[in-house]
């Protein structure tokens, strides 16, 4: 309602019934609210509420892991807001019936650190296995990094494995899985950290090859 501060006019200010009152420079201003509120449900804007919830969604069942590729952002932003700035509307696909992740443009990471190639992968009873070059020689990098891998199944099981960095320039590592085909795995990803987790690389999305 409005306030007036004498029985009369006075000086006026908030709102009453189907107006608006204020004081600009001395005067009271009475101004007449919208009679039409814009449609806050337009297709652009249900299509822009699904691709946050789609990305918000896939932030949420990570775990939590993503949280540590976002060691150094800007301060305003947290892990979560950070992932979200960097992935809408970059990694989402918009040309079909309903918006899609695109993995391979996803960055759960993002940071200097040299992250390890991906060359070999491989599906079988023990889980699954990567063949990877650590990039161990890179400068900064160090036998103690700690790099996670991350695999997550359609059915929305998520699946984790932590493994240092190590001297050698080849390695691999192996996630345990359930007995699961490569059509049951809906993405895998993997990052670096440094062993105190204040430094990230970006992220390596890994496709399932042979």
């Amino acid at each position: 309602m409005s306030i007036a501060q004498n029985p009369l006019t006075g000086q006026m200010r908030k709102s009453m019934a189907n107006f608006n009152t204020y004081v600009h420079r001395g005067q009271n201003v009475v101004s007449s609210k919208a009679f039409n509120r814009k449609d806050a449900n337009t297709d652009a804007q249900q299509l822009q509420r699904a691709c946050f919830k789609l990305t918000a969604d896939f932030y949420q069942s990570m775990g939590g892991f993503i949280d540590a590729g976002f060691p150094v952002r800007p301060e305003r932003y947290s892990p979560y807001n950070f992932f979200m700035y960097l992935n809408m509307p970059n990694a989402i696909d918009t040309s079909g019936d309903a918006p899609a992740l695109i993995y391979e443009k996803l960055q759960l990471a993002k940071g200097s650190l040299a992250a390890v190639n991906v060359m070999t992968t491989s599906l079988g009873d023990a889980g699954l296995t990567l063949g990877c070059e650590s990039n161990q020689s890179y400068p900064y990098s160090s036998a103690d990094d700690v790099i996670m891998v991350l695999v997550k199944a359609k059915n929305g099981a998520l699946y984790a494995k932590r493994q240092p960095r190590g001297s050698e320039e080849n390695w691999t590592v192996t996630v345990t899985l359930p007995k699961l085909l490569a059509a049951d795995i809906e993405c895998v990803f993997l990052f670096a950290t440094t062993a105190d987790g204040k430094k990230a690389s970006n992220t390596v999305y890994v496709p399932l090859i042979g």
